[in-house]
């Protein structure tokens, strides 16, 4: 399971596109927008752990609160997110999921019902790296959570994230073939109706 808890662990890699010199950073304003306008969204994900390992999945999000990280079929590893807090489900494990709050995941900033990049302290750094905008955020009440960064491209189009978690290790999610809109259901984001149907029922 060192995989999946490197989802959330809190890399910073770049995702390097070649363009103009003259590119600039998008605004935090901008930024923030963008994000708030995110409704559902499915997109294919590569996950780069620091160990080396790698894994591939499909990313569903659903804002406000819901995240899927599904890394193959019904009965493969997963990490779903909602109701305030995250389960992992491991396929080696009679056990049932592990959970914990969703505030204590650098996620939780990007699946907030009102993203402000402009919060106090809330971005430690913004800058452009080779045409892209690389926003390093983290809860500025509990800076031990972690940080994230979010690698954009100038449309604006959230491209990767690198999860840094408080014990140094780091993590990052290059997404592809984002799809906007669409319908999914909440059973999907349903930890404790995942738990039961593969048997490990949460008490």
């Amino acid at each position: 399971m060192k995989t999946l808890r490197f989802a959330f662990a809190p890399v910073i890699a770049s995702i390097c596109f070649a363009l103009p010199a003259a590119a600039e950073k998008l605004s935090l304003n901008e930024l923030s927008t963008y994000l708030n306008s995110l409704g559902t969204v499915q997109a294919d994900f590569v996950q780069k752990n620091d160990d080396g390992s790698s894994a591939r999945g499909v990313l569903t999000l659903k804002r406000p609160g819901r995240m899927r990280l599904s890394y193959g079929g019904e009965n493969d590893p997963l990490v779903l997110g909602s109701g305030g807090q995250v389960g992992v489900f491991d396929p080696g494990s009679n056990e049932p999921p592990q959970r914990f709050p969703m505030s204590q995941t650098p996620l939780s900033l990007i699946l907030a019902n009102n993203v402000d990049l402009s919060r106090a302290k809330m971005v430690v750094s913004h800058t452009e790296q080779n045409g892209d905008t690389v926003v390093r955020a983290q809860d500025p009440e509990h800076p031990e959570y972690g940080s994230i960064d979010l690698i954009f491209g100038d449309t604006p189009v959230l491209k990767a994230w690198v999860i840094h978690d408080e014990g140094g290790g780091s993590t990052t999610v290059q997404l592809t073939k984002m799809r906007l809109g669409g319908t999914v259901r909440d059973a999907e984001f349903n930890i404790r109706a995942e738990a039961r149907r593969r048997g490990t029922p949460i008490e």
